[in-house]
């Protein structure tokens, strides 16, 4: 009875594996969120489109595929680890001109674009506190030289302030929070009539810059786990926030927190289970305004 009822886990394991290897890494989608936190002032609509965590490598057609049919947007931003190797430099670059936005094209890099990745244990991520390894220095002088030529604002722990559409911005974007690389010293917003727009790769630093009052918050890195399971939801984050925050639109007094599941994976790990890779369309619209009562000074 024990034999049967092993080698039937072996073969449902196998096939979970399979699946996750062949199909779901592969199965790309668009979500869609909408907003309504546009104050009065500026446009109706706003479309944000965020893409994070490509892991981009030589030859990947079918990713570039799927940045090619994307709809078009107001504003484009890629919160990380663009590249999954260095000699994918001038073709991810390549692969991500579809997807400029007709406003802005905004670009932070992560731990992947500094750092050539390496084969990890993946049991490694359910320790917090584990020793960094020392890599060699990947080519992230040349992709953000390639982004901005192509186009793209690359913030490195830089505030700046910008109009969308008629809308006043107060935008900031922080290097990867993951190895300790952004600085929250340029953080602290100074036009706070503006919307408050954050740009990040790890969300670490989410919190905070809510608590600093910016309307938006986008990030990446935490591949939505990568691998989920029922009920249980992300096994591991590879970041502070709670398990529970891995990905998706979540409300953090006073702002709102978008963490996307990404596109690739690590070519070492090439693997997604229950945890699809997507892109992310943020409709962005005013919000709702109080009604005012005018008191009448005519008679009855």
């Amino acid at each position: 009875m024990l034999i049967p009822i092993l080698l039937a886990i072996l073969v449902l394991g196998t096939l979970c594996v399979a699946y996750g290897v062949f199909v779901e890494r592969r199965w790309y989608r668009l979500v869609r969120h909408r907003l309504d936190i546009l104050p009065a002032q500026g446009p109706e609509q706003l479309t944000v489109l965020h893409l994070s965590d490509l892991h981009y490598v030589v030859g990947d057609r079918r990713m570039r595929s799927f940045l090619a049919g994307l709809p078009p947007a107001d504003v484009a931003v890629i919160t990380g680890d663009i590249i999954g190797e260095p000699e994918a430099v001038e073709e991810s670059v390549a692969a991500l001109q579809p997807v400029r936005g007709r406003l802005a094209s905004i670009a932070v890099l992560g731990s992947n674009d500094h750092y050539v990745p390496r084969p990890v244990n993946p049991f490694r991520y359910f320790f917090k506190h584990r020793r960094r390894r020392i890599t060699p220095r990947s080519r992230a002088p040349e992709l953000v030289a390639e982004l901005e030529a192509d186009g793209w604002t690359h913030l490195r722990n830089r505030r700046t302030q910008t109009v969308l559409d008629g809308l006043p911005v107060e935008l900031l974007g922080l290097d990867d929070a993951h190895i300790g690389w952004h600085d929250l010293r340029v953080a602290p917003r100074r036009a706070p009539e503006r919307f408050g727009f954050a740009v990040m790769h790890s969300p670490d630093a989410a919190p905070e810059l809510a608590a600093l009052g910016y309307d938006l918050i986008v990030a990446g890195h935490t591949h939505g786990g990568q691998v989920r399971m029922p009920i249980a939801g992300a096994l591991v984050t590879n970041c502070q926030l709670p398990r529970r925050l891995a990905s998706g639109l979540i409300r953090m007094e006073p702002a709102f927190l978008h963490v996307s599941q990404g596109l690739g994976t690590s070519k070492y790990a090439p693997f997604r289970f229950l945890c699809r890779p997507e892109a992310t369309l943020l409709e962005l619209r005013r919000a709702p305004q109080p009604f005012e009562v005018t008191r009448s000074n005519t008679a009855s």
